[in-house]
């Protein structure tokens, strides 16, 4: 059987000399784009112009997706350079601008401002979302189901946002909190089965409080552009290959809960508070201390990472991933996450530090 295909979408903050966020997303894209090395439709538009996003194609293999990563950050790397900032690969910006940043011209973010006016002036988040292929809606809703014990898991390893307006926010992922602020966000709820997961959204559509599917911000979801399961509650990645062990993790989650469904595996029983506080522990603490595994208990993060890794095994070694996925979660064992490291940084020598070592490790091979 050949591995499902997958592909990521990353987003990436611009940041000045001064270490702020600088509105120049326009420019970047255009200047990225006449590039010989890329493609239009793989440059995205975000909600703020201090942002952007990247898409890559569908891939069969983890080296496809290191490839098109590289080459995309590279490119924009450069055009933001040329630009007169720097491409930023970070959850947050350690420091935010006293000026609101500039909302993109587009009528459904001029919606969204003028729904949320200071939720969206804080959206200066970054994300990267992983789209795993599924065979039908109805399997994918069944993925969703078993995913949910999973996602503090992949939240606390990707920890990439301690800082906020010059401090340390005591969170590993401050940018899951910002996130879980909109009014359908945080982790997803089960649901019975297509039907179900159909009529539910649909009763938040006529509740008016989103004004579209793209609106669901939970941390997994079905994809509306393309048949995939789409998961988006890991912080950006700091390093292109950080991103494929998360590619390669997702996928083979995917694969292990379709495998689980086709078998009439039982779901496990995650209740939303346990999911709730699951999330926010994972946030706080990142892998430093304990998680809560989906069955409630309280574990250190290294064996929950530990016990999700011997799950998704037999995926992994089916795709030819293993090694690859192991060796990069084990150097995030040793040297700790996104967060961590950012925290040294600034420990050494503070928020310039900070942007430094950031933006060197985006473009880093």
């Amino acid at each position: 059987m050949e591995p499902v295909t997958v592909g990521v979408e990353e987003e990436y903050l611009l940041l000045d000399a001064d270490t702020l966020p600088v509105p120049l997303a326009e420019q970047v894209r255009a200047a990225a784009g006449l590039g010989p090395t890329v493609e239009e439709h793989e440059l995205q538009s975000e909600l703020l112009q201090v942002q952007v996003e990247v898409a890559t194609p569908v891939c069969s293999q983890l080296d496809e997706v290191g490839g098109h990563l590289l080459r995309l950050r590279l490119a924009l790397g450069a055009a933001a350079e040329a630009q007169g900032c720097r491409l930023a690969a970070c959850g947050a910006p350690p420091r935010r601008s006293a000026v609101t940043a500039p909302v993109t011209e587009k009528p459904r973010y001029r919606a969204m401002r003028e729904q949320a006016p200071q939720l969206v002036a804080e959206q200066l988040v970054c994300g990267m979302h992983v789209h795993t292929a599924v065979p039908s809606p109805e399997v994918g809703v069944a993925v969703l189901n078993r995913l949910r014990g999973w996602l503090p898991v992949l939240t606390a390893m990707a920890a990439n946002s301690p800082f906020w307006d010059g401090q340390d926010t005591g969170f590993a992922s401050w940018r899951t909190v910002v996130f879980g602020r909109w009014p359908v966000s945080g982790p997803p709820p089960a649901f019975r089965d297509l039907a179900d997961h159909r009529e539910r959204v649909a009763t938040l559509l006529r509740s008016g409080v989103i004004s579209d599917t793209g609106q669901l911000y939970w941390q997994a979801r079905l994809s509306e552009r393309f048949p995939t399961v789409e998961v988006r509650c890991t912080d950006v990645q700091l390093r292109a290959d950080e991103a494929v062990m998360f590619a390669g993790i997702v996928r083979a989650l995917v694969t292990t809960a379709i495998r689980e469904d086709e078998l009439g595996t039982p779901v496990p029983d995650v209740p939303p508070e346990l999911a709730q506080a699951a999330n926010w522990q994972a946030a706080r603490h990142g892998l430093n201390g304990h998680l809560i595994a989906p069955t409630g208990e309280r574990r250190s993060a290294g064996d929950l990472v530990a016990r999700m890794m011997e799950h998704i095994t037999p995926a992994l070694d089916a795709a030819g991933d293993t090694r690859e996925v192991a060796s990069l979660v084990h150097r995030l064992l040793r040297e700790g996450t996104p967060a961590d490291r950012q925290r040294q940084a600034m420990a050494e020598g503070g928020l310039a530090a900070v942007v430094d070592f950031v933006t060197a490790e985006t473009a880093a091979p």
